[in-house]
């Protein structure tokens, strides 16, 4: 093989790829974002979604974009596991229908109707029209139909120039002998796996195989092997997509993977050990581009007949490779209690919401703390999950307020009307301490980038507010948890004592800035976290309020806090000199530090 066919051979390949990710990406334009909410809908059944799978990977040409595109949804809570892995199962069936519109490109030496359809007449026809939906048209549709077309002929043209850089090898003896070394079954699931993953397309893969068998030197004891390899290969975009992920993420995309090394183990089991038996005739047979479509069609066909009533069984095993930590399951969603049934029985809706609320404030509260400790002990990691997690409260809020507010259609009785108006003033609020903790893990990475210290005195004065945060951060998400209104008006005096905390640090910064023992880039990060954390305490203050208020028959906050600031009753008294006492920086200690943490997480 000299250099020049090499050369033409990887300019097909390079040429076949383009065409079908020019096509591919043309009909994922024209269908818009259709794809996407067909396959999020139509997947309650597994059988459903294997034919949904194969259809749309049929569409755009790639099982490895379909899987993808699932691994996404399943990795931002859209789509369960089990949902997705009849997906998969149907992706794998479905790239196979890019070998046959490959046969098209053998028409060639056909005669009668059949020349019509060779590669040379329909490239052509197909091209002319591409180009004139691309030139003429203004509609940005028609454009990406020309972009379909053009993208056809592309492939289409790829896949003649690997087929004639190939076809001096039909009489070069050493290739043949090189071939034969790929009977061998292990060698040839190692060619396949190299080649796909390589190329990242199982499609440009049968497709080289396809152009190879035009040498009449692929028997089907080469082909069968490097198929069933192909598959495996196919699977590395897919993991590569996973990575960064959650976990479930992770999950999906080894169904991938764990189908096509099924079908290779089983295939290779009972094939192999019936062919010892009884030595098939056709494995000598010189397969032609035509029968390495029907091999490829027919091997994933089977495969996924074999494994579509385990499909149960599957997930188990993937959610036994890829295991939940203790912090996991406690960061799981709990969006599946919002059923919609339920919107007929309010008493039941409520309890679901309020169950659905409890688990928001508790991830809002953890990463919260996961925030707070990430400026005096940073990490890439824990960064990371701060923004995962505040992806995962921002779809609380938009699912809960959604579902409260077709529950406000409903016929309530009093009491269940305050509890869904006290839901819906305070989704927010859990929602916002969820975006002021991005904001504090924004300012800890700045501090780490950058650098930054403060000195001894400010990490001093950080602490004591630190510890008084999450004290009342704690407080608010219990008390909304067991409705206890009494843990509830603790938290508007911490929130005082806060304010005038954060008052006099900036004031005690100011003045270390004077002195030269901070500088500038201190003081404006010292500033930012200050009124991050003022801010939360604010809104564990509405929280509050809010269960307070809506006791009451008139919902009126600023009246409420304007009441009780003036007021002050006995208790709010007793409560804002208790803590003045815990949270005093001018005494406070290393020894009261540590107690009011460790009380403050209790």
């Amino acid at each position: 093989m000299g250099i020049s066919m090499i050369l033409t051979l990887l300019s097909g390949v390079a040429l076949f790829l383009y065409g079908m990710a020019l096509m591919g990406d043309g009909l994922k334009k024209v269908a818009g974002n259709k794809l996407e909410l067909i396959l999020y809908r139509l997947t309650n059944t597994p059988l459903k979604g294997v034919l949904l799978g194969a259809a749309v990977t049929a569409v755009i040409q790639s099982s490895s974009a379909t899987t993808v595109m699932v691994v996404g949804f399943v990795n931002s809570g859209m789509m369960k596991v089990s949902q997705a892995i009849g997906i998969i199962m149907g992706a794998n069936i479905g790239t196979s229908i890019t070998g046959w519109i490959l046969c098209l490109s053998y028409l060639d030496n056909a005669n009668g109707v059949a020349q019509l359809l060779s590669t040379a007449t329909i490239s052509a026809i197909v091209a002319i029209a591409g180009i004139v939906f691309r030139m003429f048209s203004k509609r940005v549709v028609y454009r990406s139909v020309g972009d379909i077309m053009l993208g056809f002929s592309i492939l289409m043209t790829g896949m003649q120039s690997m087929s004639g850089a190939v076809a001096p090898l039909r009489e070069n003896g050493q290739f043949i002998n090189m071939l034969t070394m790929f009977s061998n079954p292990f060698m040839g699931i190692v060619l396949g796996i190299l080649i796909t993953a390589v190329l990242q397309s199982a499609s440009a893969s049968v497709g080289i195989l396809q152009a190879l068998s035009v040498t009449g030197s692929i028997s089907f004891a080469t082909a069968l092997p490097i198929i069933m390899g192909i598959g495996i290969g196919a699977a590395c975009p897919v993991l590569l997509s996973a990575v960064g992920t959650n976990r479930n993420g992770r999950r999906t995309a080894l169904v991938y993977l764990n189908n096509d090394l099924f079908g290779m183990v089983f295939w290779s089991v009972v094939f192999y050990t019936a062919d010892a038996v009884v030595h098939f005739a056709f494995m000598d047979m010189v397969m032609s581009p035509f029968s390495i479509a029907l091999m490829n069609t027919v091997y994933r066909t089977a495969t996924i007949s074999l494994l579509l009533p385990f499909v149960k069984y599957i997930e188990k095993l993937v959610f036994f490779l890829v295991r939940d930590t203790p912090e996991d399951v406690e960061d799981t969603a709990d969006f599946d209690l919002l059923e919609e049934r339920f919107l007929a029985y309010p008493a039941l809706a409520i309890v679901q919401s309020h169950m659905a609320m409890n688990g928001m404030a508790k991830k809002a509260r953890k990463n919260i703390g996961r925030a707070i400790s990430l400026v005096e002990d940073y990490s890439r990691e824990k960064f990371a999950k701060v923004q995962e997690k505040e992806n995962l409260i921002d779809k609380y809020e938009d699912k809960l307020g959604t579902y409260l507010m077709q529950l406000t259609g409903k016929e309530m009785t009093e009491g269940q009307t305050k509890q869904v108006s006290k839901f819906l003033h305070t989704i927010s609020d859990f929602e916002r301490l969820g975006d002021h903790a991005v904001n504090i893990s924004i300012v800890a990475n700045e501090l780490h980038d950058k650098k930054i210290t403060f000195s001894e005195d400010a990490w001093y004065e950080l602490g004591v507010l630190k510890a008084a945060i999450r004290e009342i951060v704690c407080t608010t998400v219990d008390s909304f948890q067991e409705d206890d209104l009494l843990s509830a008006g603790r938290v508007e005096p911490l929130r005082e004592l806060i304010g005038i905390l954060c008052d006099e640090m900036k004031l005690r910064h100011i003045a270390r800035l004077r002195t030269g023992a901070c500088d500038m880039k201190q003081g404006f990060a010292f500033n930012d976290l200050l009124n991050n954390l003022e801010r939360i305490a604010d809104h564990c203050s509405n929280v509050a309020v809010a269960m307070i208020e809506l006791e009451a028959r008139n919902f009126d906050t600023h009246e409420y806090l304007k009441s009780v600031r003036e007021m002050k009753n006995a208790d709010y008294t007793a409560y804002f000199e208790e803590y003045q006492a815990r949270y005093n920086i001018n005494s406070f200690t290393k020894k009261q530090k540590g107690k009011s943490e460790k009380k403050s997480r209790s």
